[in-house]
């Protein structure tokens, strides 16, 4: 595994902060980001840590020292409509092989404000007969809204799908100036 190891082994430092789009569990190794979760209300939260301990073999300790200042400052940004990206080092840890390649070109090669077609990420990854496993990869992504899987559609324009949730992917879309914000 590709986390630094501190003198315990290795931790990973999880919060829960409010969004536009609800609350989100953040989790940072000294790698950097390694996991952003929707809908963490206080039931599917309680769950989230230990879940990303067995994923990671790690400790996970509620926010300790300081990891996740940066990304929760950046999300602020973000939902607030000061910021058009991010800025962070992040652990890819929770994805491998295909997934991995694909997250990498959608967050270096899909800005803010646009989208792309599962189709036409698979090709820019040189796998131009992959859009499926685009869309699996799109559904695995430990890092959605900073790896923005949101901006993936399909090629007739609609929206495909969304770990977070079609509402949260129009309201995303929305921010980013690609979609109209809906009038009630």
């Amino acid at each position: 595994m590709d986390i630094k190891d501190g003198p315990g082994g290795v931790t990973a430092e999880w919060t829960v902060v409010d969004s536009g789009i609800g609350p989100l569990f953040l989790a940072a190794t000294g790698r950097g980001l390694v996991q952003v979760g929707f809908h963490a209300e206080a039931g599917r939260r309680e769950r989230m840590p230990e879940r990303l301990a067995e994923q990671l073999g790690a400790r996970v300790v509620e926010r300790a020292s300081g990891l996740l200042a940066e990304p929760v400052r950046q999300l602020e940004g973000y939902f607030a409509g000061r910021s058009r990206g991010f800025d962070l080092p992040l652990d890819w840890s929770l994805t491998t092989g295909f997934n991995r390649q694909v997250l990498r070109e959608l967050a270096e090669g899909v800005p803010y404000g646009t989208v792309v077609g599962y189709g036409d990420l698979a090709r820019r990854v040189g796998q131009p007969g992959a859009a499926q496993a685009v869309g699996a990869a799109m559904g695995s992504n430990p890092l959605p809204v900073v790896v923005p899987c949101h901006r993936v559609v399909e090629s007739d324009g609609g929206l495909g799908g969304f770990g977070g949730g079609l509402e949260t992917k129009r309201r995303l879309l929305a921010l980013e100036g690609v979609l109209p914000e809906p009038l009630f």
